[in-house]
């Protein structure tokens, strides 16, 4: 990692938290370079300055944005700042309940587009007085706004994903699993999680790496007990994803007191 890179995620310190299908920090927030990662995104800053930039280069200072899963950003965090960032399996209801609001605020890729989908955030008055909880957040966003659920075939088959992880994990044999064409279930993922399969998975094997260091494996059992060719895999994946490497990011990534 170059020096000046080094020294913006040195700024990243705080707690963080995952669970199936869910990544969430708080605590002081650090720079990112430029990346896009497979997971609805969605930041709160509590206190100090971001700054995020979009794949067009427009840049735009803001207290809260949701960042739609695919769109490439970079973010520039001034010195003490704090706040909380969630990143959300497409599949997670928030995520869901979240996709139609941020197509309908504009162009999914620009920056001006994620801060009007986050103004829940920003007039929530529970989140302006306190520290907020996550579960709170995801409220707030309107997480019980989409009860429709997902189609039973692709529910089916993520439940299967956890059995295949370790393996290509191919289409047709997640498919075959759940008696449906190739073409169809990537259909569903690409309508349903707003992804092509391909990437949805880098986002499953990171998830899983993840959980695995926290159970005490090193990041090479971590990468191939994810599917990962080898450590070096996991961690262009995780800088790809997050802007930072896996080494930071998992020592962040601990269990709250």
């Amino acid at each position: 990692m170059p020096h000046g890179e080094q020294a913006q995620a040195a700024r990243w310190t705080g707690t963080a938290t995952a669970a199936p299908g869910l990544l969430a920090f708080t605590g002081a927030i650090g720079s990112a370079e430029p990346h896009a990662h497979a997971a609805v995104q969605v930041l709160l800053v509590l206190d100090g300055e971001v700054v995020l930039t979009d794949r067009h280069g427009h840049r735009l200072r803001t207290g809260a944005a949701i960042i739609p899963a695919g769109a490439r950003h970079e973010l520039r965090a001034a010195p003490g700042t704090h706040g909380l960032l969630a990143y959300l399996d497409p599949a997670h209801p928030a995520a869901r309940a979240v996709a139609a609001r941020i197509a309908a605020a504009g162009d999914p890729a620009g920056v001006s587009t994620w801060q009007i989908a986050a103004r829940p955030l920003t007039t929530a008055r529970p989140l302006t007085v306190a520290t907020p909880t996550l579960p709170g957040v995801l409220s707030s966003i309107g997480q019980t706004a989409d009860t429709s659920g997902l189609p039973l075939v692709l529910s089916r088959a993520l439940e299967a994903v956890p059995q295949l992880i370790d393996g290509p994990l191919l289409l047709g044999e997640l498919a075959a699993r759940v008696g449906v064409s190739a073409g169809r279930l990537g259909h569903l993922f690409a309508e349903h999680l707003r992804l092509p399969f391909p990437a949805w998975r880098r986002w499953a094997r990171l998830l899983h790496a993840i959980e695995a260091v926290r159970g005490g494996a090193t990041l090479t059992e971590a990468a191939h007990g994810a599917g990962f060719a080898d450590s070096s895999h996991l961690t262009r994946v995780c800088h790809e994803m997050f802007g930072l490497a896996p080494s930071r990011l998992v020592h962040l990534v601990r269990p709250t007191a």
